[in-house]
């Protein structure tokens, strides 16, 4: 007599039905999935307001070469080699766009920063994100500014203003030393009022300075002009923007002879050859300054220089991962003096 087909069916699935009923108990037995984890925090201590607009190009990082020009041409205010990157960086259509853009950026990265421009565009991007911005303002907030902001504005600005950070000050860019009396009384105010001061110093024009920034002189972006200035006020919290490239061997007298100076690798992180930037980071680690390397972008014009600009850091062989934290983090948090409430990124 034939096996009953019903039967055969049975015996055959049993084992199946085991492994499914144990899978469903292993599932319902299970923690819920867990959300994805937030990336460690980054304090950005470089970012500009401005960006977005019609005209605006995408951007290859890391330029291999900065172009000679002939003064009988037509000459280009941008020296940077033409590349054919993968993925250029793109541009926003409006500076709206633009801030939208760059914050959706900061929320997925987990960054903080500080923005620095006039009074009313840094509280605008304020407003769009209070937990994600630290705002900065400055007597010059353009290399092309003619005039300075009053001392009285600014403090207070920062006194009841809400401003914490004075910065950008680009006198370089009209060739002005940072030790200059003229300019005395601003460095003198932050001194008096505890607020940490940033300096552009050393790159500047994208090879084209005599071109773009007529004023702009070299020889003012070395960082030991800032001997005159820290000697009459002992107290200031200074960061020399850019790391005063590419006078390192300067840079490196100035941090051994002032405990309380501190660089950032903005600008200079993305627009430079890559191993000419690597080389420069490693030279302010391996001589000893470690702890007063921050990091930042330049932010301007391409909302994705972020993500760009953090793997330079995360990718650096020549760093231990405590030194990619330090630069990432913690040495601005400890310059900054941020507490536990003062930013929405926590270690």
């Amino acid at each position: 007599m034939p096996r009953n087909p019903t039967s055969r069916v049975h015996r055959s699935a049993a084992p199946l039905l085991a492994v499914a009923a144990l899978l469903v108990t292993s599932v319902a037995s299970a923690p819920a999935q867990s959300a994805p984890v937030q990336p460690p925090p980054v304090i950005d201590i470089h970012v500009h307001t401005f960006g977005g607009g019609p005209g605006q190009t995408p951007m290859c990082p890391w330029p291999p070469q900065f172009l000679a020009s002939d003064p009988k041409t037509q000459e280009g205010t941008n020296g940077w080699s033409n590349q054919n990157c993968v993925l250029p960086l793109k541009t926003a259509a409006t500076p709206d766009e633009y801030m939208k853009q760059v914050l959706a950026e900061w929320e997925r990265l987990n960054v903080t920063a500080v923005v620095m421009g006039d009074e009313a565009s840094v509280k605008k991007w304020k407003a769009a994100a209070p937990n994600r911005i630290i705002m900065g303002t400055s007597f010059m907030n353009s290399p092309t500014a003619g005039s300075y902001t009053p001392v009285e504005q600014l403090r207070t600005a920062f006194t009841t203003g809400g401003f914490t950070v004075m910065g950008e000050i680009g006198l370089q860019y009209q060739g002005i030393s940072p030790s200059d009396t003229s300019v005395d009384r601003f460095f003198a105010l932050a001194e008096q009022l505890d607020i940490p001061v940033g300096v552009h110093m050393g790159t500047g024009g994208s090879g084209r300075a005599n071109i773009s920034s007529p004023k702009f002189r070299g020889s003012m972006g070395n960082p030991l002009l800032f001997e005159d200035v820290l000697a009459r006020h002992p107290k200031l919290r200074l960061w020399v923007m850019h790391a005063g490239y590419p006078m390192i061997d300067n840079m490196l007298t100035l941090l051994q002879a002032n405990s309380h100076v501190y660089v950032d690798v903005a600008g200079l992180i993305w627009s430079y050859p890559r191993k000419e930037v690597d080389n420069y980071i490693q030279r302010l680690v391996e001589g000893g300054f470690g702890d007063r390397v921050m990091f930042g972008t330049d932010q301007l014009v391409w909302p994705g220089l972020m993500e760009a600009s953090i793997e330079v850091i995360d990718r650096a062989n020549f760093l231990t991962p405590q030194q990619k934290r330090d630069i990432l983090y913690n040495n601005a948090a400890r310059f900054l003096r941020l507490n536990a409430d003062s930013a929405s990124t926590r270690r």
